[in-house]
């Protein structure tokens, strides 16, 4: 069979939920494989053209996420190539010159990009890749086989969330399809040609289901420019730790999420038992514990550690209700087991202790089902979205906050300018929109948590351990994704430790790196 058909069967495991992600984009790459054929043909003969230049020379243009955490977007120039690399909104503020890319600034045309390089699906990183295609892109995206489900999943929402909010989408389900059609999925290690003069790897990152490092082999050798993406060099129940041994790094770009020395996260087993005693606390008070989540990657995350430690009798045992995107980004998770850290991935595939279909928890369908979650009582509720930015958690908010037994515990990192940020830096009052669009004032008695140790991005330590890894190849090192004073910590802290020339540039400057 695989000698005459070149195709070799894989078998695997049906999933306990079926992903209609998953479905939906099967159906869809279906009924337009011609469409798709043809694409795929024409990108080939784009890559393979004749070279215009033999000169190696290459460049970077800072477009978001520089200082700040937000809009990441970046622009890869050789004489042969421009390959835009992520495309994300800035979810904290609602000016557009500080909320999207700065690809006026770029001074290009959609027709001139040769790709775009997607590193994982969440929606700083992708948030604003479907306007591309609302205004012509006709080239290719590579990213990972989950990631297109999961950034599908979660460009989708985001229409639903700006229209409940009132606000217009900034793009449509029509342009989400495009995106779908022209979007080339890649397995972890996979080598492929991107451009005339670039080659594509992707490895793993441990932030989310198919996050991943970009390692951009430029020429013939000439440069090996290595995009680290949201990092999590620390095994997690999930996944496991970052890859590092890339063959060649000259020149490591690097997020500072958690960049600043006081950045150290607690280790697991003390996160864990912090959140066990934060939540029996709360639950043996007769409280509710709302925990803010992003559907993707933490809210799994959580499932395991509360399914785990409920089993053991260390958790107390109360209703467990998710609601929002987390029960179908969890049938993802299912469909990529391998993926998956490779004790969870044997559990799903050879074991029937699947922690994601655990009987403690039960997922809310619709907002008619939520009377069960809000009655007197207590219970875990996890929904989306992970800032307070809009999503089913505000209505759990508005009941939660008021009471004083009730707790809101963060797992996630929160954006300045979100009200998930101004809660947990204090607020004591917010406003949010109604359902009939009027502004309702909710005050907020109940307390509030911060739980760094669940978080998918590497603390400080960890930062500095990567590059320290990757130290004898290294030339420059370039720090982005962080609020400007952590960006500026970590650059110093790696220029003085390996004595490696390190930048941490702003949006909108020009680096040449060869």
């Amino acid at each position: 069979m695989v000698s005459k058909t070149g195709w070799r069967v894989r078998i695997r495991k049906a999933t306990t939920i079926q992903s209609q992600t998953i479905q939906t984009i099967n159906y869809n790459l279906k009924i337009s494989s011609t469409e798709r054929s043809k694409h795929l043909q024409q990108i080939g003969e784009q890559i393979f053209r004749p070279k215009l230049s033999e000169d190696a020379e290459v460049s970077l243009m800072t477009l978001g996420g520089f200082s700040q955490v937000g809009r990441s977007c970046m622009l890869l120039t050789t004489h042969e190539s421009k390959i835009l690399i992520d495309c994300g909104i800035n979810p904290g503020t609602k000016n557009p010159l500080e909320a999207y890319p700065r690809l006026d600034w770029a001074n290009i045309t959609l027709d001139e990009l040769d790709a775009v390089v997607i590193s994982h699906a969440h929606l700083d990183h992708t948030g604003f890749l479907p306007v591309l295609f609302k205004y012509g892109y006709k080239g290719p995206i590579y990213c990972t086989e989950p990631t297109l489900p999961m950034m599908n999943l979660i460009q989708l929402d985001a229409i639903k969330v700006a229209a409940a909010q009132g606000r217009i989408p900034l793009y449509s389900e029509r342009d989400v399809k495009q995106v779908m059609k022209q979007t080339i999925s890649l397995a972890y290690g996979t080598v492929t040609d991107i451009s005339p003069d670039i080659k594509l790897v992707f490895s793993n990152a441990g932030h989310i289901l198919g996050s991943a490092s970009c390692h951009f082999h430029i020429g013939n050798g000439n440069h090996n420019f290595v995009y680290t993406g949201d990092l999590k060099y620390g095994k997690s129940m999930l996944f496991d730790s970052a890859s590092w041994n890339f063959p060649r790094v000259e020149t490591l770009l690097i997020e500072s999420t958690y960049g600043a020395k006081e950045d150290i996260q607690s280790t697991r087993e003390e996160v864990e038992g912090t959140f066990i005693r934060s939540v029996n606390e709360t639950l043996r008070n007769g409280g509710k514990v709302l925990i803010p989540i992003p559907a993707v990657g933490r809210a799994q995350e959580l499932m395991m550690v509360i399914d785990q430690y409920m089993k053991a009798g260390h958790l107390t045992e109360a209703p467990v209700f998710t609601e929002g995107m987390i029960s179908e980004a969890t049938a993802i998770h299912e469909s990529y087991p391998e993926y998956l850290a490779r004790d969870l991935r044997e559990k799903i595939l050879s074991t029937e202790e699947n922690p994601f279909d655990s009987e403690y928890f039960t997922n809310i369908e619709h907002s008619d089902a939520r009377e069960e979650a809000l009655r007197e009582g207590p219970c875990i509720i996890m929904a989306t979205s992970g800032m307070l930015e809009g999503g089913p958690v505000l209505e759990y908010f508005k009941h939660v906050a008021p009471s004083q037994k009730n707790k809101i515990l963060f797992v996630s990192y929160q954006v300045n300018g979100t009200m998930g940020r101004r809660v947990l830096d204090g607020s004591r009052q917010v406003s949010v929109v109604g359902k009939d669009g009027k502004i309702e004032v909710i005050n907020i008695n109940c307390s509030t948590e911060k739980l760094d140790g669940f978080s998918g991005h590497s603390d400080y330590n960890q930062l500095m351990s990567y590059v320290h890894k990757l130290r004898p190849k290294l030339r420059r090192v370039i720090v982005n994704h962080g609020e400007r004073r952590k960006c500026e910590n970590l650059a110093s802290s790696i220029h003085r430790m390996f004595r490696i020339a390190t930048t941490c540039p702003q949006v909108q400057e020009g680096i040449r790196l060869l």
